[in-house]
Parts: structure tokens; C-alpha cells; sequence
């Protein structure tokens, strides 16, 4: 573990969606979020939120959506989802 590693988090919701993608799409987003917390923030393609709080992943057509607790250092993962669904309000 390098000093730029950063600790993921799931929620439920986020589990859930996991659990119903196809597993060669799961392994992608699996991947980025690794190399997200190897990387950390500044490191990525992260980009925030408009109009709302968090930041998003693009891994393909998925978007991951991800709130940031800088002080403990924690990448908490609230939503998987396809790219037409992420942004509802």
C-alpha cells in the first residue's frame, strides 16, 4: 500500500448494483475503482458533480458515483450506474 492510497467504501445501493451487472462490465468498474484509490482524486478522471454534491467515474458507458472524505482519505462508492440513469434528478 502506497501514501496515495485512499480506502473505498460501498453503500448498499451501490452494491446492489453491482451485483447485477455482467461480470466482464463488474471487473471494468472493479478495475477503475482500484486505480481510482491507488491514484486518488487528483490522479484521475474524476470529475464533480453539477447541482449536486459527489463526482462521477466514467468507466465506458457506466458512470460511478463517488463522494470524497479527503481528511480520512475514504472514496465512499453511492451509485453504479449506465450513463442515461446517472444523472436523473
Amino acid at each position: 500500500m502506497s501514501g496515495s492510497d485512499w480506502r473505498l467504501e460501498y453503500a448498499n445501493s451501490a452494491r446492489k448494483d453491482l451485483r447485477r451487472l455482467d461480470p466482464p462490465i463488474r471487473a471494468r468498474v472493479l478495475k477503475g475503482l482500484e486505480q481510482l484509490a491507488a491514484l486518488g482524486p487528483g490522479g484521475s478522471a474524476l470529475v464533480r458533480l453539477k447541482g449536486r454534491s459527489g463526482s462521477r467515474l466514467r468507466v465506458g458507458d457506466w458512470r460511478v458515483i463517488v463522494e470524497l472524505d479527503e481528511q480520512g482519505r475514504v472514496i465512499r462508492v453511492a451509485r453504479v450506474l449506465p450513463r442515461g440513469r446517472a444523472y436523473e434528478r
